[in-house]
């Protein structure tokens, strides 16, 4: 994704120039990405960007009229209009939708860059002082790398490192049993021995070629040790918050698109949007059987909101090129994605050509309702060498302590972070969600509901339900896609409990069929059985898919002798795996999901070229 790259060094600039070139070219993945650098080899900076053409960053280096501070920065900030309009009467340049006041912002506020709201890199380089602060957002949502040798300290993506450190390309045992267990890796590390990433809040200052201070700007304490409000006080204080501030993630010089689902968070985005008729874009991505609930619904308040719809269908087309997707998408996050997530990336490809940018529901559920903690997934047992499920098992009791916080500390401190989905989606589209908005946030933990996690889709839901009715009432009376809200009584609920069976039964029938399902499913093929159950919910089937379309995908890649050889894997219980999957008598989706994913970290990352 777009991104700042470089390294500081002792070293001359004779020797760092060339590893800087080759760093940036590491992070060129796109036609319309735009890339430039900026030295000072006074201080050891060596510094790069990739930026995506006429984007938020599109401005880099930004200086000050002295000439005495370089700011570069990716990403995009959300500023409260009030302090704009004070930067413009202080006589700073404030460009509308740009990133060059960011500069007069480290001057003016010694905290810089704590008062910032939004995902964001950067470093600021300060010749005045001699010094260069390298940091990132406080919640570490747009992920930074680092490599610190006795050569350098190098930052960027992975691989940006991983080009110019090639003896860094070696498997972090560690972390590749965290991300099988976890989805994620721990405590600031990553899947490469000697990478790690930098934590959420992060200010690094560096001096004279090399760091000086590891430090933070945030800790989630700050906002943890507010007052609870009372239930009347705490929504009338989010209504606030989410209409005052809602406008400024549709501000921009950029075409914006809605990606419009049938759930409550996108809805209370379409309730407060207050935008002419036909201006804004909407789209939900559709599955290859039949309109999913997402598209019935999207479809339906698209039209009460008087603005254009379309569906980005998945189907043979991606299929056809599932191998490409697939992929790219490791590669495109530094193995941070399974190739379950080849289709995000897909979908945002089209979607690009829709709007650059996307406003997405996403965290709305996690920071308002706290749904979405991160349940353990279950592997084949005997699948994984002895050594390998033991780390996993370690992974399992140190994420014990994780879910032991606050319910909004866990999802946007910990959980959040960790999505490297969003990292896929920002190489095609810059995505935009308001429930990260940084006084959004700090308020939901005043929620005097908040104190534990919630389980189920219902939890809260009346917050969500008034934000959206005070917005339009007209889109209270329209229901989810797993039947909440709409209008009370007996059809309601019949409605809401057809939804949940018919849920429930696609999950059944997809990723979370029984061993012992699958055996009769396969006896009687011939019914075809998915053409009933599946795409109700969902648009992604891979139980369905590596059985029959990706079948030949599967073998290849799983019985290659490189892959059967890796030393973390029992040869025979993924032979048998295999076969048995690919026959339909057994279900071992997430399984192939793992095995894929570590497949192709090997041979895009760690194998000789």
């Amino acid at each position: 994704m777009p991104g700042i790259v470089g390294l500081i060094t002792k070293r001359p600039q004779a020797w760092a120039e060339p590893q800087l070139r080759h760093m940036v070219e590491a992070m060129r993945h796109e036609s319309f990405y735009e890339t430039g650098t900026w030295i000072d080899a006074s201080l050891g900076i060596y510094v790069g960007w990739t930026v995506a053409k006429n984007s938020f960053a599109d401005c880099m280096p930004i200086k000050n009229e002295r000439g005495d501070i370089t700011l570069i920065f990716s990403g995009e900030e959300f500023p409260d209009p009030d302090a704009i309009r004070g930067l413009k009467e202080r006589g700073h340049e404030a460009k509308a939708g740009g990133a060059s006041y960011l500069v007069h912002v480290y001057e003016q506020d010694t905290e810089f860059p704590a008062g910032l709201n939004g995902r964001f890199q950067g470093l600021v380089v300060d010749s005045r002082r001699g010094t260069a602060s390298l940091f990132n957002d406080r919640y570490g949502m747009h992920k930074l790398y680092y490599h610190e040798s006795q050569d350098a300290f190098y930052f960027g993506e992975a691989k940006a490192i991983l080009k110019v450190r090639p003896d860094r390309r070696r498997v972090d045992v560690q972390g590749m049993a965290e991300m099988v267990a976890e989805g994620r890796v721990l405590e600031n590390r990553s899947i490469f021995e000697g990478v790690g990433t930098l934590p959420p809040g992060a200010k690094w200052v560096f001096q004279h070629g090399s760091v000086s201070r590891k430090g933070s700007y945030f800790h989630p304490r700050e906002w943890e040790g507010q007052a609870c409000a009372t239930p009347q006080s705490y929504y009338q204080e989010l209504l606030d918050v989410f209409s005052r501030n809602l406008p400024r993630y549709f501000n921009g010089h950029e075409k914006v698109a809605v990606a419009l689902t049938g759930g409550l968070d996108t809805r209370m985005i379409m309730a407060w949007q207050r935008l002419p008729q036909e201006s804004l874009p909407c789209y939900t991505f559709g599955g290859p059987y039949r309109d999913c609930q997402d598209v019935i619904l999207a479809r339906r308040i698209a039209g009460m909101c008087h603005q254009p719809y379309e569906v980005i269908p998945v189907g043979k087309e991606f299929l056809s090129q599932f191998s490409h997707y697939a992929e790219r998408s490791v590669f495109l996050t530094d193995g941070c994605v399974r190739v379950v997530r080849a289709p995000d990336l897909y979908v945002q490809e089209k979607a690009r050509s829709i709007a650059p940018v996307r406003i997405s529901g996403t965290y709305g559920s996690e920071v308002l309702r706290g749904l979405g903690r991160f349940k353990h997934g279950k592997v084949l047992p005997g699948l994984f060498q002895p050594e390998f499920s033991a780390q996993m098992e370690i992974a399992k009791e140190q994420f014990v302590d994780l879910n032991r916080q606050h319910p909004v500390s866990y999802v946007v401190f910990n959980q959040t972070p960790m999505r490297g989905v969003d990292t896929l989606e920002q190489t095609q589209v810059t995505v935009r969600t308001p429930y990260l908005d940084n006084s959004l946030v700090r308020t939901a933990f005043r929620d005097p509901d908040m104190r534990f996690a919630k389980s189920d889709i219902f939890a809260n839901k009346d917050v969500c339900n008034h934000l959206i009715a005070d917005g339009n009432p007209d889109l209270r009376g329209v229901r989810t896609d797993r039947g909440l809200a709409g209008q009370p009584g007996w059809r309601a609920a019949l409605v809401r409990w057809t939804l949940e069976f018919t849920f429930k039964a696609e999950y059944a029938y997809d990723y979370g069929m029984p061993q012992w399902l699958a055996g009769i499913d396969h006896s009687l093929k011939w019914m075809h059985f998915e053409r009933l159950f599946l795409g109700r919910h969902k648009f992604v089937h891979f139980r369905v898919w590596y059985r029959d379309t990706l079948s030949g995908y599967v073998r290849e890649m799983l019985l290659d002798p490189r892959t059967l050889s890796r030393p973390y894997l029992q040869r025979k219980a993924v032979e048998k795996m295999v076969h048995r999957h690919v026959r339909g008598d057994r279900n071992y989706t997430e399984e192939i999901h793992h095995l894929l994913t570590l497949e192709l970290i090997h041979r895009l990352f760690v194998d000789p070229r």
